[in-house]
C-alpha cells in the first residue's frame, strides 16, 4: 500500500451521500466508492456493485464472483488476504466501478454510469495506472471510448480476454465477467499477466516514475 495513504476504503473521501440519480438514490443502501492501494499500477473496473459489495462496502467482495477475482490478485501478488475476506490487504491494486451504486432490479442506465464518471476520472487520474482492467464488456466499452482509438462496438470481451489493448496513455487488460469465467479463462487471465505484462516492462507505456 502506498507509503502516505491511511485508508484503502475510499481513500480519495468520495461523496458518500451523492444524490445525483435520484432513481439510485431512494434504492441503494449504500455507494460503494473504489478501494485499494493509491499507488496501484493495476486498477479493476467493473460496472457496478454486487449486492455482495453493497452490503460490504468493498468493491467485488462478499460472493463467489468476487471471490473469484480476490484469488487471482492473491496469484498476482497484488492482496496477502484470503480470497473470501471483506476488506482485502491489497498493494499495487485498486478496485472500483463504472457505476457506485446498485439498483436491486436493473443493470444502471446510461445517465447514471455518466453522472457517475466525475468520480471514476478522478480516481484514474489521482492514481495513473499502468494497467486497466475492465470486467465485463460494458466497462471494456466505455474505457475504450476514452482511451483507445477504436471504436467501442469492434471489441469484444470474449475475444479481448487475457490480451493486452495498447491505449493512449494506458494499457488495458480486458477480462470476462467473473460470475461467466471458467477456471481455464481465470488460469489464462493470471498466465497472461504473469507472463506478457509482468514479464516486460510495462511502465514504458507511460512517464510515470519510478515507485
Amino acid at each position: 500500500m502506498d507509503a502516505h495513504q491511511d485508508e484503502l476504503s475510499n481513500p480519495f473521501s468520495m461523496d458518500e451521500d451523492c444524490r445525483n440519480c435520484p432513481a439510485l438514490t431512494d434504492c441503494r443502501e449504500a455507494i460503494v466508492h473504489g478501494y485499494g492501494d493509491v499507488g496501484g499500477e493495476f486498477v479493476f473496473v467493473g460496472e457496478s456493485p454486487s449486492d455482495a459489495a453493497e452490503a460490504t462496502g468493498v468493491p467485488f467482495t462478499g460472493d463467489e464472483a468476487g471471490q473469484r477475482l480476490q484469488r487471482m490478485l492473491g496469484e498476482l501478488g497484488f492482496s496477502r488476504s484470503p480470497p473470501d475476506a471483506e476488506e482485502p490487504a491489497l498493494q499495487n491494486a485498486y478496485l472500483t466501478h463504472l457505476a457506485r451504486c446498485r439498483h436491486p432490479e436493473r443493470a444502471a442506465h446510461d445517465d447514471e454510469v455518466r453522472n457517475c464518471e466525475p468520480f471514476l476520472n478522478a480516481e484514474l487520474r489521482m492514481i495513473n495506472p499502468h494497467i486497466i482492467v475492465p470486467i465485463g464488456q460494458r466497462a471494456l466499452e466505455e474505457l475504450a471510448i476514452e482511451y483507445t482509438t477504436r471504436r467501442p462496438e469492434s471489441f469484444d470481451i470474449e475475444a479481448e480476454h487475457a490480451t493486452t489493448i495498447r491505449g493512449r496513455g494506458f494499457e488495458l487488460v480486458p477480462m470476462r465477467p467473473l460470475e461467466e469465467q471458467t477456471e481455464a479463462q481465470e488460469t489464462a487471465f493470471v498466465d497472461h499477466v504473469l507472463q506478457n505484462v509482468f514479464s516486460r516492462d510495462y511502465r514504458q507505456t507511460k512517464g510515470r516514475r519510478s515507485r
